[in-house]
């Protein structure tokens, strides 16, 4: 399908950069504290609509088997049949099916989150893009930040341990944060 020189000129194509980008998470660990990680290898697009942000889309992938929260045997035991399965389901997704305009820089952006084998609709909570800068090297750049809660055992995330007195080991409610740059395509 051809576009028109006028609407090809409203939209922009963003590739992701995932040496500048970050998925980060934190889950409560004996209902005591907070343990955080993240997960490397983000990739994708951002098809920004300059005059129509409910037009614009995202298009994201992270690489399950890179989780770390800085301890070995825990990130072994989140990569295993207990967790996120990375053998079986190596790849995490997002992909937008509606963004809003919420305020000058903030958007709500809902897709559909994949992870473990499950689709779920989820609203992520959007901070930005900021305005564009030129890196060194001549590339256009942009960023975002973006923010939204899940409950792991929606995704088939169910493994527990009890504690003596009460209450689970690992908390279920997933706190996602994810800073996100860009480059022009």
């Amino acid at each position: 399908m051809a576009t028109s020189p006028a609407t090809s000129a409203a939209v922009t194509t963003w590739k992701i950069d995932p040496v500048h980008s970050s998925a980060e998470f934190k889950v409560k660990h004996m209902m005591v504290s907070n343990i955080k990680g993240s997960i490397q290898g983000m990739t994708g697009d951002l098809t920004e609509h300059a005059t129509d942000a409910s037009l614009s889309s995202i298009d994201a992938t992270l690489d399950a088997s890179t989780v770390n929260t800085g301890l070995a045997d825990r990130d072994a035991h989140l990569k295993a049949a207990d967790f996120l399965d990375t053998e079986k389901y190596p790849k995490i997704t997002f992909k937008s099916t509606k963004v809003e305009k919420k305020g000058s820089e903030e958007y709500a952006v809902t897709g559909n989150l994949t992870i473990h084998g499950v689709t779920k609709p989820v609203t992520l909570t959007v901070e930005g893009p900021s305005a564009p800068q030129k890196d060194p090297y001549g590339n256009t750049r942009i960023g975002l930040s973006a923010t939204t809660k899940i409950n792991r055992r929606d995704y088939g995330l169910s493994y527990n341990g009890l504690l003596e007195a009460g209450g689970l080991v690992v908390g279920d409610e997933v706190h996602i944060t994810l800073d996100v740059e860009f480059i022009k395509a």
